[in-house]
C-alpha cells in the first residue's frame, strides 16, 4: 500500500499512471468501488464511494480522475448479464473505461453479433484498460436502425483491448498521467452478450436506481474539491504567512453537503420512491454555481503565490492545471449566453 506522499511522487510530472500506483490502485480494489461484492467488487454505498474519490483527487489529480472515470465504467458490471460480469469481473485487474460520445457504427449481422467500426475521443485511462466502453449506432444493411419515436437506436458495447488502437493524443495543460486518449475500433465481431444498456440492470441495489445525471454530477463535484483541498495545501507552503483557513472550511463544508446529498438520494430511492426532475435540477444548479465560484477562488489565490507558482516543475502548478484542465469537462459549463465578458 502506497502512502499519499508516495503516489504524489510517483505521479508528479509523469506522463501516465506508473506500475507502482497501478498495483496499489490493483490492490485496493479502487477500480472496484462501484461492482457488486458478488462480483468481486467493494459494493460501496453513494457516500462512502464518493468520500473515497475525494480523498483520491485530493492525492493527485490524474489519479482521482482516472479512478472516477474507470470505476465509474466498471460501475456498468450492473449492467451487463451476470455470467459476462461474473466471468470479467472475477479477475482483479479488470478496468472498463472509455467515451461516452456516439463515435461509430454497430452492423447487425445476426440476432446476436454486431461488427464495430469507428473512433471514439478522451478515453481516461487508456493505456491501463482492460476493456473499451463505447457508444455506437445500430446498423443494419448499412442503414440506421430507428426505435418507434423514429429516433437512430444507440446502444454500449465491451471491447477487449486487444481489439483496440489507441492513438496517445491527449496534449492538455493538465492532467496529463490520466491516460485519457482517443481510440479506434476496426471490424471486431462483438457479440451481443458483450453490449448493454444504461438504464437496464442485472443487479437489485438501490445504486442501480441512481439516475445517471446524479452520479455523474456528485462524482466529479467530488473531484473538484479534492483537487482544490490539494490545491490549498501547495499554495499554504509557498505563501504560509497567507489565512487559507476559510478556503480550506469551505472546501469541507461543500464536501459535506456533497455527502448529504448522495446520503438523501439514497434514502429517496430506498423508501421506493422517484428522485423529482426538479431536484435532479437543484443538485446540477448547485454543481454548476460550486464549480464557478471554487474556480474562481483558485485563480485568485493562484494570483497570490507569486512567481514562485508559475514554475513548471512545481506541485502547485501541476496541481492548478489538473484542475482547470478537468473544469473545461462541459458537464458544469454555463452558457455562454449568460455570461458578461466586460469589465
Amino acid at each position: 500500500m502506497l502512502s499519499t506522499k508516495e503516489i504524489r511522487r510517483e505521479l508528479h510530472g509523469a506522463p501516465v499512471i506508473s506500475d507502482k500506483v497501478m498495483q496499489h490502485i490493483h490492490e485496493e480494489k479502487l477500480l472496484k468501488i462501484w461492482v457488486p461484492k458478488k462480483y468481486g467488487g467493494l459494493g460501496y454505498r453513494f457516500e462512502e464511494g464518493l468520500n473515497t474519490l475525494f480523498g483520491c483527487a485530493e492525492t493527485d489529480g490524474s489519479f482521482g480522475w482516472m479512478l472516477t472515470l474507470c470505476a465509474g465504467a466498471n460501475y456498468f458490471s450492473r449492467n451487463i448479464k451476470p455470467e459476462i460480469a461474473l466471468l470479467l469481473f472475477t479477475h482483479s485487474e479488470t478496468c472498463f473505461g472509455g467515451s461516452g460520445m456516439v463515435g461509430g457504427t454497430a452492423e447487425k449481422i445476426d440476432n446476436s453479433h454486431y461488427l464495430i467500426n469507428g473512433s471514439w475521443n478522451f478515453a481516461t485511462g487508456a493505456p491501463h484498460l482492460t476493456h473499451f466502453t463505447l457508444n455506437a449506432k445500430i446498423t443494419e444493411n448499412g442503414k440506421p436502425l430507428m426505435d418507434g419515436h423514429g429516433n437512430g437506436i444507440i446502444r454500449s458495447f465491451i471491447i477487449s483491448k486487444e481489439h483496440a488502437e489507441v492513438i496517445p493524443n491527449w496534449k492538455s495543460m493538465g492532467m496529463k498521467a490520466s491516460g485519457t486518449y482517443s481510440f479506434t475500433i476496426e471490424n471486431v465481431l462483438v457479440n451481443e452478450d458483450y453490449s448493454f444498456v444504461y438504464d437496464t440492470f442485472f443487479t437489485n441495489d438501490i445504486l442501480d436506481t441512481i439516475p445517471f445525471r446524479i452520479f455523474a454530477d456528485l462524482t466529479l463535484l467530488v473531484n473538484y474539491l479534492g483537487m482544490a483541498s490539494h490545491f490549498i495545501e501547495e499554495a499554504e507552503y509557498i505563501r504560509p504567512e497567507i489565512h487559507f483557513k476559510s478556503f480550506t472550511e469551505s472546501v469541507e463544508k461543500h464536501l459535506e453537503k456533497v455527502l448529504q446529498i448522495a446520503g438523501e438520494v439514497e434514502n429517496i430511492l430506498g423508501d421506493h420512491k422517484d428522485i423529482s426532475e426538479g431536484y435532479q435540477n437543484e443538485i446540477h444548479q448547485y454543481g454548476v454555481e460550486l464549480v464557478q465560484r471554487l474556480s474562481h477562488q483558485i485563480l485568485t489565490i493562484y494570483t497570490q503565490l507569486g512567481i514562485r507558482a508559475t514554475d513548471i516543475n512545481s506541485e502547485v502548478y501541476q496541481v492548478f492545471c489538473d484542475y482547470f484542465t478537468a473544469a473545461m469537462h462541459s458537464n458544469f459549463r454555463p452558457s455562454a449566453d449568460d455570461l458578461d465578458f466586460s469589465f
